[in-house]
């Protein structure tokens, strides 16, 4: 379903979700759907902390097949780990299958060095790398004919047909202030993580002077906040909950997220993101943890109806 409240709140795909039998995820997702979610994320990695990840664009498009009430999106998509023209076809290929339900979040990477390596990418180029492809990207899903930038892409005359229509948003995630003018020159809006309200705040505004700089004006701007919540009877509990699960999918201490991990009932992680709201979020990417994930998933699905735009 698409919100009218000009508030949209998604949930990722808990661990197990893929070790699941089709009938179970497409039950899960029917779930989330009832509940009232407006979509479904999920990462992208490609060789992640010795070889772990999934190919995010793969896991959209069954999830958009497997249930049409919800939207699809990826946060975030290494882009600088693929050839621009591949990317192109991969996204407009599933815009095909899914008009108008797909977001594409891009993100630099970098929490494992390695994966990039691995992929033959200098990590030291990852950031100019993802500025040349997104605007690329970009350019061939508008239908344009594009060449290379001639430092790491040497192709001419390249095209992509059909152009997605809609058009696909392509969001920036990254927590540097060089993701957020990444996304005030080429995005459709900045994806924040692990900052404070305040920081979120101040990156919005930062966006927004970075494309007014560029030229860019009418923006349709898709603000967004991507956070693990710890779900409990009270913080502490959910913190218990999401603590592990953080550790052992980034393997470092909770400590270095604890900040900024929403925890507690319903109301009390509701408590703790309306601020990030007010900030001017109008996207919220949930990965829920609690006893199990079906009682995850429905105090997640609570926390939309805990929450107010303000005025105006």
């Amino acid at each position: 379903m698409v919100s009218g409240s000009g508030l949209r709140v998604g949930f990722s795909t808990p661990p197990d979700f893929w070790s699941l039998s089709a009938d179970a995820r497409r039950a899960r997702l029917a779930a989330a759907a009832d509940a009232g979610f407006d979509h479904v994320f999920c990462a992208d990695h490609v060789s992640f902390h010795g070889g772990h990840g999934a190919d995010g664009l793969i896991h959209l498009a069954s999830m958009a097949a497997t249930e049409p009430r919800l939207a699809v999106e990826v946060g975030v998509f290494l882009l600088a780990l693929r050839h621009p023209m591949v990317a192109a076809r991969q996204i407009a290929s599933l815009a095909e299958t899914a008009p108008g339900r797909v977001t594409i979040g891009v993100g630099v990477g970098g929490e494992d060095r390695h994966e990039i390596e691995v992929c033959e990418i200098d990590p030291a180029t990852r950031g100019r790398r993802t500025d040349v492809a997104i605007d690329l990207v970009r350019r061939l899903l508008a239908g344009e004919t594009v060449d290379g930038d001639g430092e790491f892409y040497h192709f001419t005359a390249g095209r992509i047909r059909p152009c997605p229509d809609p058009p696909v948003p392509l969001v920036v995630g990254g927590r540097s202030n060089a993701a957020v003018r990444r996304a005030g020159r080429l995005g459709d809006g900045w994806l924040g993580t692990w900052c404070s309200p305040r920081r979120f705040a101040e990156a919005v505004a930062m966006a927004e002077r970075e494309a007014g700089a560029a030229g860019r004006t009418g923006v349709a701007w898709r603000h967004g906040l991507q956070l693990w919540v710890g779900v409990g009877d009270d913080p502490d509990d959910g913190r218990r909950h999401v603590g592990p699960a953080m550790e052992s999918f980034y393997r470092i201490p909770f400590e270095a997220f604890a900040r900024y991990t929403p925890s507690g009932t319903a109301a009390q992680i509701a408590e703790q993101l309306q601020p990030y709201v007010d900030a001017g979020a109008r996207v919220l990417n949930l990965t829920p943890i609690g006893t199990d994930p079906d009682a995850a998933l429905e105090a997640a699905a609570a926390i939309r109806g805990e929450l107010t735009l303000p005025p105006g």
